[in-house]
């Protein structure tokens, strides 16, 4: 099993995201993935524990997310 990652459209997007989730009390981090059409410029947000809920607020915030991958990348 991967690591849900929550697609983002950039780097920038991707360190927002990081940073709303660190002040509701989240960990996150940044990973970057290899870019595809589905995945644009290959960047997510790992979120370990409440992914769900983690991708809620980044909605509430206005933060444009692609969708989810389950990320087979390096641990």
């Amino acid at each position: 099993m991967g690591k849900p990652l929550i697609m983002v459209s950039s780097v920038t997007y991707a360190m927002k995201s990081r940073d709303i989730l660190f002040k509701r009390g989240f960990r996150a981090t940044i990973e970057r993935i290899p870019p595809t059409a589905a995945t644009g410029c290959g960047y997510g947000v790992y979120v370990p524990q409440g992914t769900d809920e983690a991708e809620y607020i980044l909605r509430e915030n206005h933060i444009k997310i692609l969708g989810r991958v389950e990320w087979e990348g390096a641990p």
